[in-house]
């Protein structure tokens, strides 16, 4: 009986389902949850977790795919660090593989202040995962049993620099595009899925945590990077630049490249910074602000923006949620009322057919409306303690995955799965 279940899982590992979150911010990685059947609103007392599983340090999010899901993690043991990737169980929680890799670590990130875990989301494809580790460590792994296939020392093969590697990883066609800030010229780099040899590399500039896309506009598939010191349009079967808009950004509050690019038609809004593409051919020019000032080009150091119908939705940096009028820039209305107005705060937004869900730094998960009018909540609940600190806060930072008519959260302790199914 175990045999036939193998096989059937083997059948159905190269199809991907509508209710699967297989990368970074969903299938379609626009952080639009497309399930139907959920519930109209929340119990009258909370949501109860279905199951929930220790895990260990990270900011990157599960990810589900049939059945399974999978999940960067880092676990410390004073003077090495165990680097794993987890498989779990979607419906129980069971832990099914794990496959881990103990690395050194400097003897700053033993501060209980600086200790952090991964932040790249993996990604998962036919059959193999790939993940990206703390400490430079590029992987794919057979989703079936955790088996490496292939590994890339990312730290030795591109002389990265000591910076840590959050941009979640891109499939296009037979590639794995990856941001990382390498030499020579190596701040994105695409391998070949099946083998790890590098097919190109383009850019000598710094990576953020910005995590890269692919839009289609003027004709043809373009790139989106957002790197130090650029946003960047490349060709994503060679790395040649289409176009590239230099702009200023680093690790600072307020200067932290973070949002993954957004678009709608022919308008590309990358954190506070609007873009008109061409429709001609793949260029661009900045609609507003009308000024390269760093901290007017971020929206948010922690989130990306909802960009629904003329309308920008986000919090900022300092935890205001904004309402901006998207042809202008202009701001419409603002709430404090979100979630606490301190420097690291985070709003993960997800809207799934009339309902908008939105997910803060504390941990709690909010229903609302949002229209030009005005920002309404109707229900919250709590999920999840924030446990990553900052400025003697704590917070949850890393985004959940919805699949399954599920919710799936974690923090640098737990991983918790609750229901969000209707009747």
């Amino acid at each position: 009986m175990k045999s036939i279940f193998w096989i059937f899982v083997l059948l159905i590992q190269g199809t991907t389902f509508a209710s699967d979150w297989p990368q970074w911010r969903g299938p379609n990685r626009d952080g639009v949850w497309s399930e139907s059947g959920i519930l109209s609103s929340f119990p009258s007392a909370g949501l109860l977790p279905k199951w929930k599983v220790p895990v260990g340090f990270g900011y990157s999010s599960p990810i589900i795919a049939n059945g399974m899901l999978y999940l960067s993690d880092l676990v410390v043991e004073k003077p090495i660090v165990h680097e794993r990737v987890l498989c779990f169980n979607a419906r129980t929680g069971k832990q099914v593989w794990k496959t881990e890799q103990d690395a050194a670590a400097p003897d700053w990130f033993f501060n209980p202040e600086q200790m952090r875990g991964p932040g790249p989301t993996p990604i998962i494809h036919k059959g193999r995962v790939y993940a990206i580790s703390m400490f430079y460590l590029l992987s794919c792994l057979d989703a079936r049993t955790g088996k490496v296939i292939w590994k890339r020392n990312l730290l030795t093969d591109y002389q990265l620099p000591p910076s840590s590697l959050d941009a979640s990883p891109l499939i296009d066609g037979n590639l794995l595009i990856v941001s990382i800030g390498g030499k020579p010229e190596a701040g994105v780099v695409a391998f070949d899925l099946l083998t790890g040899r590098e097919v190109w590399k383009a850019l000598a500039e710094a990576a953020t945590w910005s995590s890269p896309v692919i839009v289609s506009a003027g004709g043809t598939r373009q790139l989106i990077v957002w790197m130090r010191q650029s946003i960047t349009s490349l060709n994503p079967t060679n790395g040649s630049v289409y176009w590239r808009e230099p702009t200023v950004s680093g690790g600072s509050p307020g200067f932290s490249a973070v949002s993954t690019p957004v678009t709608q038609g022919d308008r590309l809004l990358i954190s506070g910074l609007m873009f008109q593409l061409d429709v001609t051919r793949p260029n661009a020019k900045v609609l507003w602000p009308d000024t390269p000032s760093g901290t007017r080009r971020i929206l948010s150091d922690t989130s990306t923006p909802l960009f629904k119908d003329e309308s920008i939705y986000s919090p900022q940096s300092g935890g205001l949620f904004v309402c901006l009028d998207a042809a202008t820039g202009q701001e419409r209305w603002q709430t404090n009322t979100v979630t606490e107005l301190r420097q690291g705060a985070c709003v993960h937004l997800t809207p799934n057919g009339p309902s908008l869900f939105l997910f803060t730094d504390q941990g709690d998960l909010i229903r609302a409306r949002v229209s030009p009018a005005g920002y309404t909540e109707l229900e919250r609940t709590h999920l999840i303690d924030p446990t990553s600190p900052l400025f003697e806060k704590k917070f949850v930072w890393a985004a959940p995955a919805f699949a399954n008519r599920n919710i799936f959260v974690r923090n640098d302790r737990e991983l918790r799965c609750y229901s969000l199914a209707g009747r």
